[in-house]
């Protein structure tokens, strides 16, 4: 973590130096919400658009979520696509419509696993309008969700979900660059689902997040990054040594390492930056004896699978919500669905009649 994250998290008293700027980054973004929102409002998309995402710098879990959400769409009998920044790949042309074929180096690793992982139209673009575009004009979807885009005011939008961390929240409560925040806390109000992710204790949660529902990312298995073997995440799952060496590139490493935790190994962390580019001279460094087990995150393993060794593994997980919420999400997109059609429906009838 850099070290003004740090001070974010540990509420640092020199932070209130920067005070002046956070109160310009938040004016400013406010502005431009107000405008570019209004634009947005004014020319909706021809299918409903879902922004997942989150108003604090850092991974919060928006990924799972979206990755949970799609499944769920699908096995409604919807066709769900996908839009994403694409953020560190650098694509031949955009917008660029992503496959589980494509090099992470083109479409960033988030934007990759995702389409590994639902088999559904994805496109990255670092302006996301452009992206919408290009996914309804290509593909034939019933309804775009957005991973992230909170912030991006110029993409219309139907629905917004923010995941915010459990655990670190929302740091010192101020906006950039003073805080973590991309957005005042107040912006929750005019969301439609708020989901804290890993935190259970609601008497430990500020009063904006009482009634939000929660999330969990619950381990399933140890996969092979060589063969593809699965291992049940429970009990010894690894019969060699008494080390798991933990390497990972997240927002908030200490999720992951205390899943790891919970197994009968001892835990050697290797922090790296979050979206940490890897290579193998990053791995060789480390000097991991081969014998011990080397587990990453699924979101890291997408960059490191070219020169992962028999003793690489990823940590696959499943989302759990809480409350029914997936069945409300799903229903409510439904809805959004069946209106869009009804609203698309009734203008070609006005057209028709009208010549």
């Amino acid at each position: 973590m850099r070290s003004i994250e740090k001070a974010w998290y540990q509420r640092a008293g020199w932070l209130i130096l920067l005070l002046p700027l956070s109160y310009l980054f938040r004016a400013l973004a406010a502005v431009r919400r107000r405008y570019h929102a209004a634009v947005a409002r004014a020319h909706p998309a021809p299918v409903p658009v879902v922004v997942v995402g989150n108003i604090s710098v850092g991974g919060t879990g928006k990924t799972p979520l979206i990755i949970g959400l799609g499944r769920a769409l699908q096995k409604a009998g919807l066709k769900p696509g996908i839009i994403s920044r694409g953020y560190l790949g650098k694509a031949p042309h955009y917008p660029f419509s992503v496959n589980s074929d494509s090099s992470v180096d083109e479409t960033g690793d988030e934007a990759l696993l995702i389409a590994r992982m639902l088999d559904c139209p994805m496109v990255v673009d670092p302006d996301r309008v452009q992206a919408l575009e290009k996914i309804c004009s290509d593909f034939h979807c019933d309804v775009v969700l957005s991973d992230d885009g909170m912030q991006h005011y110029a993409l219309p939008r139907d629905m917004e979900i923010v995941v915010v961390d459990g655990e670190r929240l929302f740091g010192n409560g101020m906006c950039l660059p003073a805080g973590p925040l991309r957005e005042p806390v107040s912006r929750l109000q005019a969301v439609a689902h708020v989901v804290v992710n890993g935190q259970t204790d609601r008497d430990k949660l500020p009063p904006e997040l009482q009634h939000a529902s929660s999330m969990r990312l619950q381990p399933t298995y140890l996969v092979s990054m060589e063969s593809g073997e699965k291992k049940p995440f429970r009990g010894a799952p690894f019969n060699i040594g008494t080390t798991i060496h933990a390497v990972t590139g997240i927002g908030n490493p200490d999720r992951f390492f205390n899943v790891l935790a919970t197994l009968p190994y001892t835990v050697e962390r290797h922090d790296f930056p979050d979206h940490h580019p890897f290579t193998e001279e990053d791995l060789a460094a480390l000097d991991i004896d081969p014998r011990h087990p080397v587990v990453m995150t699924e979101k890291d393993a997408v960059k490191c699978e070219q020169f992962a060794g028999p003793n690489f593994w990823y940590l696959a997980v499943e989302v759990d919500l809480s409350e029914g919420l997936m069945a409300r999400l799903v229903e409510e997109i439904q809805q959004l669905v069946a209106q869009r059609k009804q609203r698309a429906d009734q203008t070609h009838e006005l057209g028709q009649s009208s010549r």
